[in-house]
């Protein structure tokens, strides 16, 4: 059934001191989700039970309920904007939302508790402002072209958010309490989408890039890396590109993910952390949880491994490499490619070695395809599965180039490239590609990461430039102060949003009261003081020079002292989680 709070027109949502009452806007439609805002019931009833002396709001749909330390709250969507069509289904961008208390007031609160709920608040708006929320209300986003194509008649009549891809479905939690009411009120959004209409040879095509991000060990760089016990990898990105002319359609999809064993690599005040493997665990077990899914999914995996093979990225590449050669899977093939290695001094034509060595199993694992006359003419019979360190910056890269490979092929069967064509030689088209793949990546990134994309230079213009590097160190820098000093609030923000953390419903204090250790305030203050003294003695100079160099030594070693201490301490001076324990992040 079409979700109305999510379709084209607003619906009504009524308020009253005591209940809020959520209208359906279907053409005919007299259902009304009534919420008590004192009992917290929800009861399905009609539009003549809504008192005419309440306030009347538009809104557009609803992302869910959660509990705060000041009660339940009501998250609706408050403005969309549409942003194409996907097989004469819209598809709408959620832009800005609201959270309603229940409760008419916070009185109720301690001035403690207070402070808490709008720490609370401001994590789950850290959330829904982040970009990259998009839905479909009659259109299941969460599953690609050949899944449901696939599927069972069954399966068709089940309301969207039953058959749901539940890894990318990022409200299901605030949906719990929702989810025994009947469609039309419940709609799961699903990031991160690009559309674009095109024309070669006059022809005129839509082509379509949706990254879709697992909620399962979602988080950010950093805090959230490798897999947990269900075998579920950090940053885990299904991405699938789809071509839609007259009538037929095709699709090639690709993954991402952290390496799929356990290792964490904490921010301590170092640019670049060293990565560590953990010695306590059976990787083996989490490892194979994750393949067995993957395969069960994708069918066969070419692994693609863009790590460094040398330095601190080193020991990671051979644990990846040794455990894929202890499955001893003959669906597995895995790939090691030194992307910095064979990309230095400016040398990105060599990233086309590596596509040319995956040329035969690409064609091997095909991609999906609908003639005009809806008969299926091609199946996808495995993915690449691609990761550097973060699986952001290299990893979009090789996707972009394995993409392009794939819809050369696409282009010319459905005859809209003519034989002998290539897509590099289009501009029109290769510039919306490139730029649609540079958005993708910083979309994914920014969720991640917390700035755009590194080397999209490259992805937009097709060779890399100094502007680009340039851009690139400026994100870094920014990485750098957010992945030390903001990130534990980002992550506690989506643990928060995505259930990981429940707030209690007792009055008893949330983990939000860790007070920091002393050495967080005293030992920078100390160093701040020594520094600024020892720039003093340097513009005041004293009676003699040996009396200034004694001045200047002392200080300069008291700061110099105090860094070292800050940093072997580095830990405990950055912005860490605190809603989700630290045994429970490795």
């Amino acid at each position: 059934m079409k979700n109305p709070l999510t379709s084209p027109l607003f619906s009504p949502r009524h308020t009253t001191p005591e209940k809020f009452f959520i209208e359906a806007c279907d053409e005919g439609a007299d259902a009304v989700l009534a919420i008590d805002r004192v009992s917290n019931e929800m009861t399905l009833t009609g539009k003549k039970d809504v008192p005419p002396s309440a306030v009347t709001r538009p809104i557009c749909g609803i992302m869910g309920t959660i509990r705060l330390v000041a009660g339940m709250y009501l998250i609706v969507i408050t403005r969309k904007r549409n942003v194409g069509s996907l097989l004469g289904h819209a598809v709408w961008k959620a832009v800005d939302f609201d959270v309603i208390s229940y409760k008419k007031t916070v009185l109720h609160l301690s001035e403690i508790q207070s402070q808490e709920n709008k720490t609370f608040l401001s994590m789950l708006n850290n959330v829904l402002t982040t970009d990259g929320f998009y839905f479909c209300t009659d259109f299941d986003l969460t599953h690609t072209l050949q899944r449901l194509a696939n599927t069972s008649p069954d399966f068709q009549e089940m309301s969207l958010l039953e058959r749901a891809d539940q890894r990318f479905v990022w409200n299901g939690n605030l949906l719990r309490e929702l989810a025994a009411q009947p469609e039309p009120f419940l709609d799961p959004p699903c990031p991160v989408i690009v559309m674009k209409p095109c024309r070669i040879n006059g022809k005129i095509f839509e082509w379509i890039l949706i990254s879709r991000r697992s909620c399962f060990r979602a988080g950010v760089r950093y805090y959230v890396r490798g897999i947990d016990s269900e075998g579920h990898a950090a940053n885990f990105v299904e991405t699938e590109q789809i071509v839609l002319y007259e009538g037929a359609k095709a699709s090639f999809v690709q993954t991402r993910g952290s390496m799929p064993f356990y290792w964490s690599q904490r921010p301590n005040l170092k640019y670049k952390p060293k990565p560590i493997i953990s010695k306590t665990t059976n990787h083996m077990d989490g490892f194979q949880r994750h393949f067995d899914s993957q395969l069960l999914i994708y069918g066969k995996q070419s692994i693609l491994n863009l790590v460094n093979q040398k330095g601190s990225e080193k020991p990671l590449e051979q644990a990846f490499a040794k455990m894929v050669s202890g499955m001893n899977n003959g669906m597995l093939n895995y790939i090691a490619f030194d992307f910095h290695k064979e990309c230095s001094h400016m040398r990105w034509d060599r990233l086309q070695i590596l596509v040319d060595s995956v040329a035969e199993t690409q064609d091997e694992y095909s991609y999906f395809m609908v003639n005009s006359e809806e008969k299926t003419v091609a199946q996808q019979r495995g993915v690449f599965r691609s990761n550097c360190m973060d699986c952001l910056d290299r990893t979009n890269v090789i996707q972009s180039l394995l993409a392009r490979r794939s819809l050369q092929s696409q282009l010319q069967r459905m005859g809209v490239l003519n034989v002998g064509q290539r897509i590099e030689e289009q501009a029109e088209f290769e510039k919306i590609y490139k730029n649609a793949w540079a958005d993708n990546a910083n979309a994914c990134a920014v969720q991640y990461a917390g700035t755009g994309a590194l080397k999209t230079d490259f992805t937009r213009t097709g060779k890399r430039t100094r502007w680009g590097l340039l851009m690139d160190g400026w994100n870094s820098m920014i990485r750098y102060y957010k992945n030390n000093f903001s990130d534990g609030f980002r992550q506690d923000s989506i643990d928060l949003f995505l259930g990981n953390f429940a707030v209690d419903e007792s009055d008893g204090p949330t983990p939000l009261r860790v007070q920091k250790d002393w050495k967080f305030l005293t030992l920078p203050i100390i160093m701040l003081v020594a520094f600024s003294m020892c720039i003093v003695c340097l513009l005041m100079a004293g009676d003699t020079w040996t009396e200034t160099l004694a001045y200047v030594m002392f200080w300069g070693a008291a700061s110099a002292i105090t860094a070292t201490i800050i940093l072997f301490n580095g830990q405990d001076f950055v912005d860490a989680p605190k809603l989700v324990h630290k045994e429970k992040m490795d």
